[in-house]
């Protein structure tokens, strides 16, 4: 496969993915409506382009690094969009948390078009992926998820192929839940070692030496502790991705009691102001509930904006 690489989408997941695919010696052709972040392409050595169909052109693969499922398929589909640009044969790599109904049907859609599609989500931090600690998780034909093995190599450290198309999407969206428990089970103990008159930074040394350890715990429990909510998530993503959960429990018949109770706190956290910081912004509204003062915290963006 070439070394030269479409990509759509360059925010906080879509950087990570160009500085490891210039260390991995890929040329990266990019757009993204965001002129800061075309430029930020540029001072990494990339080409900058003026539509997603010149990001598809003269490439064998190409990564969609988009907010929605409904983004993306627009972006895929619309005027000057993906499919477009590309030349039948393309490898079209959507890394997406997505409706995972949305991924098959663009699959399908792609498909009658000679272009080859997958759901290609990733599991991790875009702290991670800055280090290409990132997991890809792939739906689509397995012919096309060997053909695009070195491509994943050039931003992850594994790749794997759950199915079908959409197999991928679903199986991002089972991480992602169990995360977000993960989180709030922490936020939830955190709060209640406070109330309790524990050391913070003691107890979370303590959680993280026990049985109830978890790699959560270790990336965001210092974030809770110091109230640092610069962006490696953010809150109305999360609120997004929780809301894909409830309806696909529906949809299939399984409970999502957990994602229900995490979903209403991250409403409150995205109305109290919290919709581009880091996912965890919501321990503040923890903390309200449990009459402990709300933090301002420390962030990238004016806060409430």
């Amino acid at each position: 496969m070439s070394k030269r690489i479409g990509l759509v989408g360059m925010g906080l997941m879509g950087q990570a993915f160009i500085t490891n695919l210039r260390k991995s010696q890929y040329m990266v052709q990019g757009f993204d409506l965001d002129s800061n972040r075309m430029d930020q392409l540029a001072e990494a050595g990339g080409h900058p382009v003026a539509t997603p169909a010149d990001a598809a052109k003269d490439v064998d693969c190409l990564i969609a690094s988009l907010p929605t499922s409904d983004i993306a398929r627009e972006v895929i589909f619309g005027a000057n969009g993906i499919a477009e640009g590309a030349a039948e044969g393309l490898y079209v790599c959507d890394t997406t948390t997505a409706r995972p109904e949305d991924s098959e049907r663009t699959y399908a859609e792609l498909k009658e078009r000679g272009i080859r599609y997958m759901d290609s989500a990733v599991s991790g931090t875009s702290t991670m992926a800055q280090a290409g600690d990132l997991v890809v998780i792939a739906g689509g034909d397995a012919e096309d998820f060997e053909a695009c093995l070195e491509t994943f190599a050039g931003f992850s450290r594994a790749a794997y192929h759950m199915g079908p198309a959409g197999s991928g999407a679903r199986t991002k969206l089972i991480i992602n839940l169990i995360l977000a428990g993960n989180r709030l089970a922490m936020a939830e103990g955190m709060v209640l070692g406070e109330k309790a008159g524990l050391e913070p930074n003691n107890l979370l040394e303590v959680l993280k030496d026990g049985a109830c350890s978890s790699k959560t715990m270790i990336d965001k429990g210092p974030k809770m502790i110091e109230a640092d909510y610069s962006k490696q998530g953010q809150v109305k993503v999360s609120l997004k991705d929780s809301r894909l959960m409830m309806d696909m429990g529906q949809k299939l018949g399984a409970p999502t009691m957990m994602i229900q109770v995490y979903s209403q706190i991250m409403q409150a956290a995205l109305e109290k102001g919290y919709a581009e910081k880091d996912t965890v912004a919501f321990f503040e509204i923890m903390r309200g509930m449990a009459g402990l003062e709300e933090r301002e915290g420390i962030d990238d963006v004016p806060f409430g904006k």
